[in-house]
C-alpha cells in the first residue's frame, strides 16, 4: 500500500524530458496579461513617437472639413476620393504603430517560451466541444479565480485611470466648445498620461501573473516516482536488457580474441592465473596485445596457444603488469619494451634453432 501511495502522488519535479515534450505539444507557461503588457508599451511608445505627426496630420485634415464643410462637394466622385484621402491619411498615420505593436505581440510570447511549431493544439479533442466538460471548466476553480482576478484587474485599472483623468475634468469638459484644431492634441496628450499609467500598474499585473501562470504550469507537469523510474527505463534502458547485451558482447569479443591468439607471436603468462597474448612483426612501432584474460580465460588462452604452436613463456611478474596496463588491440606500454624484446627475441632465437 505505501508502494502505491508513493507512485500515485505526484511530488516529484518535471524532468527535463518531461518539459521539453510539454513545449513540443505546445504546453506552455503563458500568461494573457504580459502580452497585454507588451501592446500597452508599445502603444505608448508609438504614441510618443508617432503621436504629433500623426494628430497634426490628421487635424488639419479634419479642420478643414469641420471648417468649411460647404467646399466639399457631396456627389459620388467627391465623396470617394475625401474617403480615400482621408484612409490614406490613417494608414500613413498608424502604418508605423501597427508593425511596431505587431512586433510587441511577438515579443510577448518569445519572452515566456521558446519558438515553437507544433499543430497538436489544432487537433480535434472530443472534450472541447463535450457539454459536460464546458460546464466543468465554467465553473471550475480556475475559472472563478479568472474571474476574480479579472474584477481586481479593471479594479485597479480603473482607479488609476480616474485618478489621472479627474484632475483633466475641466479641460475634457471644454472639449465641446474648444477648437477642433486642439481637439487631437488634447486627446493625445490625456491618451499618453492614460497609457504610461496603465503600463506602470500593469507591469506589476503582468509579472504577478506571470509567476502565477508558470508555477501553475510546473505542478501540472509534476511527476509520481513511478514516472520518473518508467521515463528513466526509457531513457536508460532496461538494466536486464542492458546486462543481457553486455553479456553477448563480451562473448563475442572473447570469440574475437581467441580467434586472434593463434596468430600470436607469444604468450607470457604465469602458470594458472594471468595470460597475455602479444604479436610482433617486423616494421610494427611495439608489440600488439591480441589477448589477455585471468584464471579460466588465462588456461584456455594457453590451450589455445599451445594447440597452434605458439610459444607460452611463464614469466608472473611481467605477465601481472602487462595485464594490468594494457587492453586488447593496443600497444604495450614504452616501460615494457625492455622485457618484452628479451622475450620474444628469445623465442624468435628458438625458433631459429629449430
Amino acid at each position: 500500500m505505501a508502494e502505491s501511495d508513493e507512485g500515485g502522488e505526484k511530488t516529484e519535479e518535471p524532468t527535463r524530458k518531461k518539459i521539453e515534450d510539454a513545449l513540443k505539444r505546445g504546453d506552455v507557461a503563458k500568461s494573457q496579461e504580459l502580452n497585454v503588457w507588451f501592446g500597452l508599451a508599445a502603444t505608448t511608445l508609438a504614441l510618443s513617437i508617432f503621436g504629433d505627426g500623426a494628430t497634426s496630420s490628421l487635424g488639419e485634415m479634419l479642420t478643414r472639413f469641420l471648417a468649411e464643410p460647404q467646399r466639399f462637394a457631396m456627389d459620388g466622385a467627391s465623396l470617394r476620393a475625401m474617403a480615400g484621402g482621408l484612409g490614406f491619411a490613417i494608414a500613413a498615420a498608424v502604418g508605423l504603430p501597427m508593425v511596431l505593436l505587431a512586433l510587441a505581440a511577438i515579443a510577448g510570447n518569445l519572452v515566456q517560451h521558446p519558438f515553437q511549431v507544433t499543430t497538436e493544439p489544432l487537433a480535434p479533442k472530443f472534450s472541447k466541444i463535450s457539454p459536460a466538460s464546458g460546464f466543468k471548466r465554467l465553473f471550475s476553480a480556475e475559472s472563478l479565480a479568472n474571474f476574480l482576478k479579472g474584477l481586481l484587474k479593471i479594479g485597479i485599472v480603473g482607479a488609476v485611470i480616474s485618478s489621472v483623468i479627474w484632475p483633466e475634468r475641466a479641460r475634457v469638459a471644454s472639449l465641446a466648445q474648444g477648437d477642433v484644431a486642439g481637439l487631437l492634441p488634447l486627446l493625445k496628450a490625456l491618451s499618453l498620461k492614460v497609457l504610461v499609467a496603465s503600463v506602470a500598474v500593469f507591469a506589476v499585473i503582468a509579472l504577478a501573473d506571470y509567476l502565477w501562470q508558470r508555477r501553475r504550469w510546473r505542478e501540472r507537469l509534476k511527476m509520481t516516482l513511478q514516472e520518473v523510474r518508467d521515463e528513466h527505463k526509457q531513457q536508460e534502458g532496461d538494466p536486464h536488457i542492458k546486462a543481457r547485451i553486455r553479456s553477448i558482447r563480451a562473448q563475442r569479443s572473447k570469440k574475437r580474441m581467441m580467434a586472434a591468439v593463434p596468430k600470436a607471436t607469444v604468450v607470457i603468462a604465469n602458470p594458472t592465473h594471468y595470460a597475455v597474448a602479444l604479436k610482433y612483426e617486423p616494421g610494427m612501432n611495439a608489440p600488439l596485445c591480441v589477448a589477455k584474460g585471468v584464471d579460466a580465460v588465462a588456461l584456455r588462452i594457453r590451450k589455445v596457444a599451445e594447440d597452434a604452436g605458439v610459444a607460452v613463456i611463464e614469466n608472473p611478474p611481467l605477465a601481472r603488469s602487462l595485464h594490468a596496463a594494457i587492453e586488447v588491440d593496443k600497444e604495450i606500454p614504452a616501460e615494457h619494451y625492455k622485457a618484452v624484446a628479451e622475450v620474444i627475441g628469445f623465442v624468435m632465437r628458438r625458433k631459429g634453432a629449430r
